[in-house]
């Protein structure tokens, strides 16, 4: 696995199709855990811990300067910010970036 991996667990189809559940256990100010499961110049994918068919992602845009993107299989925490529904995402802001503010 490259450094820059794309996830592909869950499917597409997956996602799409427990949306709602997943926006309903994770509503927003969610504590969360997970693991890295992709890395892209954009930020991170996490396997978000007892929801097993949510998608992470924690961006860039809520990256502070000083910060730096966790390793793919690192272990985060972080709180539920934002619900992308086009793309069925929920939004994290990792702890670590909280503790740079």
């Amino acid at each position: 696995m490259t450094e820059y991996a794309w996830h592909s667990d869950p499917s597409p189809e997956q996602v799409r199709r427990e949306w709602s559940a997943t926006v309903s256990a994770l509503p927003v100010g969610t504590r969360i855990t997970g693991q890295v499961v992709g890395r892209q110049p954009f930020g991170v994918f996490i396997r978000i811990d007892g929801v097993p068919n949510a998608v992470g992602l924690a961006d860039i845009g809520s990256m502070p300067p000083s910060a730096s993107l966790p390793s793919l299989g690192a272990q985060i925490s972080g709180e539920v910010v934002w619900h992308t529904d086009h793309n069925h995402e929920v939004r994290i802001r990792l702890s670590e970036w909280i503790d740079h503010s």
